[in-house]
């Protein structure tokens, strides 16, 4: 009888051991292969780096020299709020992540990083866990960086946050993380959106700081969970200012392994049906539906198509990696275009305005009409029928109200007058900086050339502009 019960004592030990071995294998969920991540963003390739710094250097040149004199005598800055620092020049690529509250934005910068598990790792958690715009850059060890510091760095591309003030500083933080894929890009983790709360109570102009990050980000990850597809007023608001950069943005289905084929179907169309009316494009927005996180996919769901459609916006995530040189000489060349612009269109206001006062005239009086209806003056029709300029691409009328309230008309010069006997027109000067040395510069990279950088003077490359005040 003793031998038994110590038989049956023996085996309600072993089973114990058994099920307590099989819990703690539950607890731990197995981790996904990382190998697709690396083999797509080419993390294991040895690369020689690319020698840009001739690329840049003559990029810097034909900013400083052609299009930032027109940019500072026409107030551009004021206008737009956009000013171009030599950090926003060399700086890498930027890619923004956007969306509700606890949708998986940081666990996704976690696991295209591998930071899980490690010192580094973004916090995550079931509740709004981010409050601050955490920019996520290479560095040669773990470093946070107050937000404070970051803005009084001129090497870097975000001092012009100051103007967003001191609370604003505060919530914005920098971790500079020892990693590959952050030589080559620079990830930016923003607050969630929570549609029951004011933005106003965070203290700073939350819209207008997301529009900084967005007028400057080269990649644009928009995220939603399956339990968070309703489309608020602050992210209607988030989709109005993503206007114009559609080509940018990447819609991402996350934790769709949490749901059954029908379901994910199901979540699928109503995500598709909330954004498809904000988002200005003829055709339907691309959704990219996977889980991005570490641990494996749900069993019984579509492993296959998940892999398939994170591996699509992996390849987005590495294109814009390798065009990086070509994105930055676009980016200047459109601002280029939009400093030319509104340096036109105030041109036609002032010569409007003295055209309009007589000895007798009240100038407050005469101008004030000509900013109330600017139609009734041909004012933008004049810019689009003498010049090369788009209407797609002509400023917000009522913008001109705001800018005309705070710098008086008489403060400015005509273009006709923005000439010198050395350094030219100002007008001419960005013109070919548009037609030709920016798309000569772009060119020389397709080819694999090297800019000659010394063969510039202090007004530019090539030809010297036309001066039409100086005397043959």
């Amino acid at each position: 009888m003793k031998g038994l019960n110590l038989l049956c004592c023996c085996l309600a030990s072993l089973l114990l051991l058994g099920t307590a071995e099989e819990v703690e294998d539950a607890s731990e969920p197995t981790k996904r292969d990382r190998s697709h991540l690396e083999n797509t963003l080419k993390l294991n390739e040895e690369k020689p780096a690319d020698d840009v710094s001739g690329v840049l250097q003559r990029l810097r040149k034909i900013y400083h020299s052609s299009i930032k004199p027109l940019e500072q005598s026409y107030r551009y800055n004021e206008l737009r709020q956009h000013e171009i620092t030599d950090g926003e020049i060399t700086s890498k690529p930027m890619v923004l992540f956007l969306g509700p509250w606890s949708v998986g934005k940081s666990s996704m910068i976690n696991y295209l990083l591998g930071l899980d598990d490690t010192p580094y790792q973004l916090y995550t958690g079931a509740e709004p866990t981010t409050s601050e715009f955490t920019v996520i850059m290479h560095g040669p060890k773990l470093k946070t960086i107050e937000g404070i510091v970051m803005a009084a760095d001129s090497s870097r591309s975000f001092s012009p946050l100051e103007k967003f003030g001191q609370n604003f500083l505060e919530k914005l933080i920098g971790i500079e993380v020892p990693h590959k894929l952050l030589e080559r890009v620079t990830f930016v983790d923003t607050p969630g959106i929570i549609e029951n709360r004011k933005q106003q109570e965070r203290g700073y102009p939350f819209n207008d700081v997301c529009q900084w990050f967005i007028d400057r980000a080269d990649l644009i990850f928009v995220v939603f969970d399956p339990t968070k597809l309703d489309v608020g007023l602050e992210l209607e608001m988030l989709f109005r200012q993503l206007k114009g950069r559609e080509s940018q943005i990447r819609i991402i289905l996350n934790k769709a392994d949490s749901l059954a084929t029908q379901e994910l179907m199901r979540v699928y169309g109503a995500l598709f049906w909330s954004l498809a009316p904000l988002i200005n494009v003829t055709e339907p927005p691309r959704v990219y539906v996977s889980s991005f996180w570490p641990h494996e996919y749900h069993p019984d769901t579509h492993k296959e198509l998940f892999l398939k459609e994170e591996i699509s916006l992996l390849e987005d995530l590495n294109q814009v990696i390798e065009n990086r040189m070509e994105n930055k000489i676009a980016f200047i060349r459109q601002h280029a275009i939009r400093v030319r612009i509104h340096a036109l269109l105030v041109d036609r206001y002032l010569q409007t305005y003295k055209d309009k006062m007589t000895f007798f005239s009240d100038g407050e009086l005469v101008f004030r009409d000509i900013v109330e209806d600017p139609d009734k003056f041909f004012i933008f029709k004049s810019i689009l029928a003498k010049t090369n300029v788009s209407k797609f691409d002509l400023p917000n009328r009522e913008a001109y109200k705001d800018f005309f309230g705070i710098n008086p008309i008489t403060s400015f010069k005509l273009l006709s007058q923005q000439c010198s006997y050395m350094g030219g027109c100002f007008l001419e000067k960005i013109e070919k900086a548009i037609t030709r040395e920016l798309p000569d510069l772009l060119g020389s990279i397709g080819l694999g050339k090297k800019p000659n950088v010394l063969s510039c003077d202090v007004t530019g490359c090539g030809e010297t502009p036309k001066n039409r005040y100086r005397k043959p």
